[in-house]
C-alpha cells in the first residue's frame, strides 16, 4: 500500500495526532456540522483534529431524508433568510459533490384549482429566491402528463402536479468523504476517540482536551488554541463539562423514515405531500433502488446514540402514505425503519413546537472561549462552518481568513457520473475497488445490493470501518436499506473484518451479537 493511501489508516491518524504538541483548532464531534468545522479550519492553513465517540455521522447525519434543500417548508413559515442560505449551499454541494449529490424532480400531488394557484406560485417564489443557482424551474403538470409518471397515486379527484426541483445525496457516503477530505488537506480526524474532559489554562481559557480511545482505552492529551463543540443533539453535554451548571441550549426532536421496495414508488420523481395531519410534509425519495418515506417530528426528552422509533410515528407514516397511494404499505412492507435525532437551537422563551423552531444555526462562545454550533441541517453544514471559524478568529484576535470551501471539490468528486452504476457512491474511488474485486476470487457477499468482500476491506483500509455497523450502516447503506439482509450479512462481514483487523473469534461473535441487537430497532414486528 502506498504512503498516500496509508495516510487515511486509524492507526497511522493516531501516530499524526501524537506528533502533533498543539493544534490550532480541536473539533469534538464528527457528523455533518464537524467534519464542515475541520475541513474549513484545515483549509484555512490551521493544524486541525477532529474527534468523534463513535463512528462518524453514526447519528442525526446518517439518519437524514437524504435531501440537500432549500426549504419548501421553512418557506411557507416566512424563514426568506434560511431558505436563500440553504438554496445556495444546496447549489454548492451539487457542484462539490456531484458524484454524491444530485437534482431531484418532485411532485405535488394537486385536488384543487386552490391549490394548484398555491403552489404554483410559492414554487416560483422558491426558484427565484435560490437564484442562479437553482436546480431548475417549478411548472404545473396536468393530468395526463403527470400520471404516467405517479403511477401510484390515487387518482379520484387529481387535476395534477407541480413539479420543483431540489437535491438528494447520500448522508453518510459524505460524511465518509468528508473526513477524507479533511484528510487530504492535512488535518486528522478520528473516530471511536471519546473526549472525557477540557482543560484550562490559568486565565480560564480552553487550551486543550482529554480523550479516551474505545479501542483501546489509552488515554490522550491534545493541547489547543480553540476547542470547537459540534456534537449536534450532545452540545449540552460538552457545555457542561466545561461549566457544569451550563443551561440546555437545544431542544430534541425525532425524526423517522421507512424505507420499502420501489413498487410502491417506481418512478424516478420524488413525491411531496404538503399538509399532512399534524402540519409538516411528508416525502417519498427514491433512494439506493428503493424509497424512503418519512418524516416525522417528535419531541423527546433525552438524545441517544440510537434512538428507536416510536409505534405512533410509524402509524402516522404509514396512514399518511395510505391516504396518497393506491396500494397502501403495511407494516410487513417495511425493508428497513431508522430514527434520527435533530438538535434544534431553543428559543430563549416560551414553548413551541419542534416544528416550528427555526432550523437556522447559531454561534455561542463561553467564557471559557468554548466555541458551539448549535442547530443547523445537513445542506448548510459548509456556511455552519464557515461561521464558527469565522467567529473564532476574531473572538480569539487572529488574523482574519477567507474560507476556501465555497468551490471545494470533496474527495471523490467526479463529473463523469452514472446514477445506474453499482458504486456511483464511491465517485472517483470506484475504479480501484472494481479493480480489486476482478483481481478476487472471492463472491460476493450479497448480489442483489451489490456488496462483495473487497468493499469490507476498502472500508477498513481507507475509509477507517471499526466495527459491523460501520461497514453495513454507513460505509455501505445496507442496514437502512433492507436491516434482514443486513442481519444474513453480519457473520460474514465479522470473519473478513477481524482478519483485516487482527482480531479474534470472540471478537467477531461480540460483534455479530451487537449488531443483532441493534438489527431489532431497524425491523417492525408484523
Amino acid at each position: 500500500m502506498s504512503a498516500e493511501l496509508q495516510k487515511y489508516q486509524r492507526t497511522r491518524l493516531l501516530e499524526q495526532s501524537r506528533s502533533i504538541t498543539d493544534f490550532d483548532v480541536i473539533v469534538i464531534g464528527g457528523g455533518a456540522t464537524g467534519l464542515g468545522a475541520a475541513l474549513e479550519a484545515v483549509t484555512r492553513g490551521y493544524k486541525t483534529l477532529l474527534l468523534e465517540q463513535v463512528d462518524f455521522a453514526k447519528g442525526t447525519s446518517s439518519k437524514s431524508t437524504k435531501l440537500v434543500h432549500g426549504g419548501v417548508r421553512y418557506l411557507a413559515q416566512g424563514d426568506v433568510k434560511l431558505v436563500r442560505e440553504a438554496s445556495i449551499e444546496r447549489g454548492l454541494l451539487v457542484q462539490n459533490a456531484p458524484h454524491l449529490v444530485r437534482n431531484q424532480t418532485f411532485i405535488i400531488p394537486v385536488y384543487s384549482f386552490f391549490d394548484r394557484i398555491k403552489y404554483t406560485i410559492g414554487l416560483k417564489l422558491y426558484d427565484w429566491i435560490a437564484g442562479k443557482l437553482s436546480l431548475g424551474s417549478s411548472v404545473f403538470v396536468n393530468r395526463s402528463a403527470v400520471m404516467p409518471r405517479i403511477s401510484t397515486i390515487k387518482e379520484n379527484g387529481l387535476k395534477g402536479g407541480v413539479q420543483y426541483h431540489d437535491g438528494q445525496f447520500d448522508d453518510a457516503r459524505l460524511a465518509i468523504n468528508l473526513m477524507q477530505t479533511i484528510i487530504d488537506k492535512g488535518g486528522v480526524a478520528l473516530n471511536y476517540m471519546k473526549v472525557t474532559g477540557l482543560s484550562k489554562n490559568d486565565q480560564g481559557i480552553l487550551n486543550g482536551v482529554h480523550a479516551i480511545d474505545q479501542e483501546t482505552q489509552e488515554p490522550y492529551y491534545y493541547g489547543a488554541n480553540a476547542v470547537i463543540n459540534a456534537t449536534g443533539v450532545f452540545v449540552d453535554d460538552v457545555l457542561k463539562m466545561e461549566k457544569p451548571d451550563s443551561e440546555n441550549t437545544i431542544r430534541v426532536s425525532q425524526g423517522v423514515h421507512l424505507v420499502f421496495d420501489k413498487k410502491f414508488w417506481p418512478g424516478t420523481d420524488a413525491l411531496m405531500i404538503p399538509e399532512t395531519s399534524d402540519g409538516r410534509v411528508l416525502f417519498a425519495v427514491p433512494w439506493h433502488n428503493k424509497v424512503v418515506v418519512g418524516t416525522t417530528d417528535t419531541p423527546v426528552e433525552h438524545a441517544s446514540l440510537d434512538p428507536v422509533a416510536l409505534e405512533k410515528e410509524v402509524n402516522f407514516i404509514l396512514n399518511t402514505a395510505a391516504a396518497y397511494l393506491k396500494e397502501a404499505p403495511t407494516r410487513s412492507d417495511v425493508l428497513s425503519v431508522f430514527a434520527g435525532l435533530r438538535p434544534l437551537a431553543a428559543p430563549k422563551k416560551g414553548s413551541q413546537k419542534t416544528k416550528e423552531i427555526s432550523r437556522s444555526h447559531k454561534v455561542s462562545i463561553t467564557e471559557a472561549h468554548l466555541f458551539t454550533l448549535l442547530g443547523g441541517k445537513w445542506t448548510t453544514f459548509r456556511k455552519m462552518a464557515e461561521d464558527i471559524i469565522d467567529a473564532i478568529e476574531k473572538h480569539k484576535g487572529w488574523k482574519p481568513t477567507q474560507t476556501q470551501t465555497r468551490h471545494l471539490p470533496v474527495h471523490g468528486a467526479t463529473q463523469l457520473h452514472d446514477w445506474s452504476y453499482r458504486f456511483f457512491y464511491y465517485g472517483s474511488d470506484a475504479a480501484a475497488i472494481e479493480e480489486a474485486i476482478n483481481q478476487s476470487e472471492e463472491n460476493w457477499l450479497n448480489e442483489t445490493l451489490q456488496i462483495h468482500p473487497a468493499q469490507v476491506r476498502w472500508a477498513i483500509r481507507f475509509e477507517q470501518a471499526r466495527t459491523i455497523e460501520d461497514f453495513l450502516s454507513r460505509r455501505t447503506r445496507v442496514l437502512l436499506l433492507d436491516a434482514d439482509t443486513a442481519l444474513q450479512l453480519a457473520p460474514s462481514v465479522a470473519a473478513i473484518m477481524a482478519k483485516e483487523l487482527n482480531r479474534d473469534e470472540n471478537w467477531q461473535q461480540q460483534q455479530v451479537k451487537q449488531f443483532e441487537e441493534l438489527c431489532k430497532d431497524y425491523r417492525l414486528k408484523h
